[in-house]
């Protein structure tokens, strides 16, 4: 159901944010990966909430835990992965008025319409806390592409926060750099411009919303198929599956419709015995297959649904009803985005070389 993603590398999510944890079940994962529960627990610190002023200030260690599918000695045993994170820090009191009022903006009225009930307090399957197992089925995934492309490289950035932007091109930014400003964006010119602007915006009661980048360095030409599956079909599907984002994009994207062919195509020369082009607006894939170029994608999300303002809704007995936002929220979803973005980035593309090595034998 719509809580699995993969064919060949399989993640199951389950569990509520208010509810006794998160969890993911990995399957299909190959056997004889190297892998501990610090590697996982890395992934995770860096979406965790209350890491800096600009995050929501709910307190949990996320702290992973693996049940099954790795040795004593860190190795994977080619059978299910189960992986637990516990909440520790849920108020479900924050939520009473949500109860029978549903949040502008967010799954309530929505989930009420499909199921008939939903999980209220912390909204359930519909908080970005279940993001969690994709996070640590990321980590997983990271572990095993280590293994089969060992020189593949996913980093994503924030590339703008409100009308803040970063212009670094996607070829100059560096890890380090991202990971050294609370933003996480790849220009630390800019970094105290898109802070301020996130500060000023939630002691208004506000938040904002913005642009995450992705590159995906040395992928390998071959992932990805032409027709339903293609290479930026299952991307396009894994990061619109993000809470909050509302946009997504591969290479020129929407810039395309404004270029002539002339201009946009991308033009082939041989270097080194290897078939490259010399612009990239295909973002790395062309028809549906990735062709050996930088693979890059933006995503668009939306400010943060729950804001202090008072905004006009309805109750789920349909009365007319006004709501100002509680409980802990990020003011603006970007810094805590980037690693969703690359774990989900992860997934795709190890369920695509693992089903490029069973159906043609090569890979990397």
């Amino acid at each position: 159901m719509s809580s699995t993603f993969g064919q060949v590398f399989r993640v199951t999510t389950w569990g509520e944010s208010h509810g006794g944890g998160i969890g993911v079940v990995v399957d299909g994962c190959p056997p004889r990966v190297p892998l501990t529960v610090e590697t996982v627990a890395d992934e995770l610190v860096r979406r965790r909430p209350g890491q800096s002023q600009l995050t929501t200030p709910r307190r949990e260690r996320d702290t992973p835990e693996i049940l099954s599918g790795v040795s004593d000695e860190g190795e994977t045993l080619g059978t299910p992965i189960a992986i637990w994170v516990r909440n520790t820090d849920a108020r479900s009191s924050s939520y009473d008025e949500m109860q029978h009022t549903y949040r502008p903006s967010h799954a309530d009225y929505t989930y009420d319409a499909k199921y008939g009930i939903r999980a209220w307090a912390g909204g359930g399957r519909a908080s970005a806390r279940e993001t969690i197992g994709r996070v640590a089925a990321g980590a997983v995934a990271k572990a095993v592409l280590a293994q089969i492309c060992p020189q593949l490289q996913v980093l994503a950035w924030v590339e703008q926060v409100g009308d803040v932007c970063c212009q670094l091109p996607a070829r100059e930014v560096e890890s380090c750099v991202v990971e050294s400003n609370p933003v996480r964006t790849a220009d630390a010119a800019v970094a105290d411009q898109m802070q301020r602007a996130i500060i000023e915006a939630r002691s208004k009661g506000d938040s904002l919303g913005g642009v995450v980048a992705c590159v995906v360095r040395q992928a390998p030409a071959g992932l990805g198929d032409p027709v339903f599956d293609k290479l930026e079909a299952t991307l396009g599907h894994a990061m619109l599956s993000i809470p909050a984002c509302k946009g997504f994009e591969v290479g020129s994207g929407f810039r395309a419709a404004l270029i002539p062919g002339s201009r946009h195509n991308d033009a082939f020369y041989m270097s080194g015995g290897r078939v490259r082009t010399r612009s990239n607006n295909s973002g790395g894939i062309q028809g549906g297959i990735s062709n050996g170029e930088d693979i890059l994608m933006r995503l668009a999300f939306k400010p943060t649904a729950t804001i202090a303002l008072e905004q006009e809704t309805v109750t789920d007995e349909h009365h007319a009803a006004t709501l100002r936002g509680k409980g802990r929220h990020d003011p603006c979803v970007l810094p805590r985005a980037v690693p969703i973005v690359e774990a989900m980035a992860r997934l795709v593309l190890v369920d695509h070389v693992l089903r490029q090595r069973a159906q043609c034998g090569i890979v990397c």
